[in-house]
């Protein structure tokens, strides 16, 4: 019988600290496994700024299982990780961050499970060891308040930790979209998925990539990219502020007729414009996301650019080749 090959996806941005300790707990993974299935690692250079790029060429010199992508600028976390499936050759893909902080160890579990039908096996916290309280609390909240605002049931306490089937794999490279939000386009896509339930562990070395400024930004992709309830709300409050000042004016107008000044109701007039105005700037705000995405996918950039992939006896690609993956590979050219 044919061992399947398992394609692992690692992006990797200023990984200096922890690239050669990744590579030997995923390759060690690898030899303790290898009569189950054989594995092919597929390392993503994110336009690191230090020498990550240097180890991972040497990596991909010495272990012919390895090959580096490497980005000619940095396009992020879920850029990086969406160049790797669809460079994947795999009959399944997983993805795992170069921290440590998703065990290697365990993909194996997540290969049995696949093995026994699922198409995706996606990794849910149990624990998180070494997250400050901040964190936590956010992230459940983040969770929480997400699968209340869109329309796809995106499993809590989960990130891009996951195996994916081929046929999964496929639809994905289909999914062209510039803003994007991994975790809740997996969820879309549908098939047969399971939890994996396991204990995050503390960041192996270096610093996280993901500071408070990046994590909103997700969240806001991740609600923006799979809810409409924000125009709702923009509509109800305009409903209700609306409502509001008509029966203000009415009052007023009542007030003025039986003789009084309506000097109190004339403030008041006055704070509901300031929450007039104040709703209006919020809504154009909105608005104004859900048209920058507009945008961004009429401009058809591609999604990332690749300067150069190793192992450098790779063939280099003709011009139909370079637009196909101008165009994200998955997506039908013009």
């Amino acid at each position: 019988m044919t061992k399947p090959l398992i394609s692992i996806v690692v992006p990797m941005y200023n990984e200096h600290d922890v690239a050669r300790e990744c590579h030997r707990r995923l390759t060690q993974m690898l030899e303790d496994h290898r009569e189950t299935f054989a594995g092919e690692l597929l390392y993503v250079n994110d336009g690191s700024t230090d020498d990550t790029l240097d180890i991972l060429k040497e990596l991909a010199a010495t272990d012919e299982r390895v090959r580096v992508i490497g980005f000619a600028r940095n396009f992020g976390h879920q850029i990086a990780v969406t160049a790797g499936i669809h460079k994947a050759r795999g009959e399944a893909v997983a993805v795992i961050d170069a921290d440590l902080q998703d065990p290697p160890e365990l993909i194996p579990q997540m290969v049995v499970k696949w093995q026994e039908g699922w198409h995706v096996v996606y990794g849910q916290r149990e624990q998180r060891a070494g997250e400050t309280w901040f964190k936590l609390v956010t992230a459940k909240g983040f969770y929480r308040i997400l699968n209340r605002l869109t329309q796809v049931a995106i499993p809590m306490d989960t990130g891009d930790f996951r195996l994916m089937d081929r046929q999964v794999v496929e639809v994905f490279k289909n999914m062209p979209e510039h803003n994007r939000f991994l975790r809740g386009m997996v969820s879309w896509i549908g098939f047969r998925q399971t939890a994996f339930l396991y204990r995050r562990e503390e960041r192996f070395a270096g610093e996280s990539k993901y500071p408070l400024s990046k994590m909103l930004q997700l969240a806001f992709d991740g609600i923006l990219s799979f809810s409409h309830k924000p125009v709702y709300w923009i509509r109800q409050a305009g409903l209700v502020v609306t409502g509001v000042a008509k029966v203000l004016l009415l009052v007023w107008v009542i007030a003025w007729l039986a003789g009084g000044d309506g000097h109190l109701f004339y403030t008041g007039g006055q704070s509901l414009l300031g929450v007039l105005l104040g709703v209006n700037l919020l809504a154009l705000g909105i608005l104004g996301e859900y048209l920058v995405r507009i945008y961004d996918e009429v401009r058809r950039r591609p999604l990332y650019t690749i300067q150069e992939e190793w192992p450098e006896a790779a063939r280099r690609p003709g011009p139909r080749e370079w637009e196909a993956r101008a165009f994200g590979e998955g997506e039908e050219l013009p």
